[in-house]
């Protein structure tokens, strides 16, 4: 069969206003991390809300191959026995993490510092994706890359070393992927493991390390920077986890209600992390109609629920300080930005190569596709916006779940219907994607 008669393709059209209250899936991030502190804890860790789609699945397999007990005992809800920081079992098999470039670079963190061997693998998306940006802080700490794909990418074979050294590291990208695998690294290596970062990145890695019992210090540094020090060879103390629902995947929903006339619709339990509103935040700016109810802290993260109305947007300067804070979330800003009246810039958006696919020419492609006018200048995006878009053409995925699901939102409210290529790859973050908006009324075929 070829790799054309296996796509699944998908129409998205206009239709009536979009009503009803969801909950999207739990939060990627944490997920990976609950399995992941779940592992190097000794004792049992309860997890509830867990995204169970294929990237985490993949995570908690290879929890398993590491010497952890991970069961499922209810929707959403699963239990680790972990073997302890220092515990790891050396893997007899290739690691597959399938699509999960999170899961796959933070394990790298994980394992790095024991002195075990391991091979590292993917399907043939994750094996495009760079990985040297989380080896080489990893080699400072003494762990020997044995064998890697051309570029440092997949597949790779790394040997931690008998005794590693604490790092002082200054990550030279925005990064919240590099920092936590330098942080999972320096749990394993005696005396203060710090990470340097120029621009604050999601902080999930510090407050699980905390919500566990490790000793972290989190200290401002520069204008938007910050300094982590963490004490190692911690005996993390097993603790419950409740997983929020996906800022990210709640995005998507967020948009839909945004840029459909009428529309009315309420996203409950969204995590609030500062460091991951920067969608809400842009959002608000550009006028959308956003009500953030029902505020509230769980497992050491704020979360709320969020009323979102139909909308009139206005277009605005995204300043490149804000990216590390919603870098999932330009796709489907994109699309937003086609509806707004005036330009949206998005200034910053390097990271953006480097994702599951080009996502910045992935987006421009499929913004080209609904004949909306935009440009690239460097690493930002100029989309023109006049209110409207034709709509009318078929976006290339390229096994990227958010352009999938970002065009498909976007279909909702353009002239003409649109259509994606390949939906298969939602599964990976949100399997029941296109159930839920179907749900409040979105019209997909």
């Amino acid at each position: 069969m070829s790799a054309s008669e296996t796509k699944t393709p998908l129409t998205s059209r206009r239709g009536a206003a979009l009503a009803g209250t969801i909950t999207v899936p739990g939060d990627k991030s944490i997920s990976h991390r609950a399995l992941m502190f779940g592992l190097l804890t000794v004792g049992e860790t309860r997890i509830t809300g867990l995204l169970e789609g294929e990237d985490v699945l993949n995570t908690a397999k290879v929890c398993r191959q590491l010497g952890a007990t991970v069961e499922r005992t209810g929707p959403g809800a699963w239990r680790v026995q972990g073997v302890g920081v220092g515990g790891l079992k050396e893997p007899t098999e290739p690691l597959d993490f399938g699509n999960a470039g999170t899961g796959c670079r933070l394990m790298m963190g994980v394992i790095g510092c024991h002195p075990i061997r391991a091979t590292f693998d993917g399907d043939a998306s994750l094996r495009k994706r760079p990985m040297r940006r989380a080896l080489d802080p990893l080699e400072l700490f003494g762990v020997r890359v044995v064998e890697q794909g051309e570029g440092g990418r997949l597949p790779i074979t790394i040997q931690g070393p008998k005794d590693a050294v604490p790092v002082t590291y200054e990550s030279p990208v925005a990064s919240a992927q590099v920092k936590s695998a330098v942080l999972l690294a320096g749990l394993n290596a005696p005396g203060i493991t710090t990470v340097i970062e120029t621009e604050a990145t999601r902080d999930h890695t510090e407050r699980m390390l905390s919500h566990f019992g490790a000793e972290v210090t989190v200290t401002p540094h520069g204008a938007h920077g910050r300094r982590i020090d963490l004490v190692g060879q911690p005996e993390l103390k097993a603790a419950p986890v409740v997983v929020p629902a996906d800022p990210s995947s709640a995005a998507f929903p967020i948009v839909a209600a945004a840029i459909v006339p009428g529309s009315d619709v309420t996203v409950t339990g969204v995590m609030m992390n500062p460091l991951r509103t920067g969608l809400i935040t842009t959002l608000i700016e550009m006028g959308a109609e956003i009500e953030v109810l029902n505020a509230r802290v769980e497992s050491g993260e704020d979360i709320a629920d969020l009323r979102v109305r139909g909308s009139r947007l206005t277009g605005v300067d995204v300043p490149a300080h804000r990216a590390p804070s919603m870098i999932d979330e330009y796709p489907v800003l994109a699309v937003a930005a086609a509806f707004a009246e005036g330009p949206t810039r998005m200034r910053g958006l390097h990271e953006l190569r480097v994702k599951e696919s080009d996502r910045l020419a992935a987006v421009a492609a499929g913004l080209a596709a609904a004949g909306v006018a935009h440009t690239i200048e460097g690493d930002d995006l100029i989309v023109a916006g006049d209110g409207r878009a034709p709509g009318g053409g078929t976006v290339e995925t390229h096994m990227d779940h958010r352009i999938a699901m970002s065009f498909l939102v976007m279909g909702l409210a353009t002239a003409q219907p649109m259509r994606v290529d390949d939906t298969a790859f939602i599964a990976t973050s949100f399997p029941d994607f296109v159930g839920l908006m179907r749900g409040l009324g979105a019209d997909f075929s």
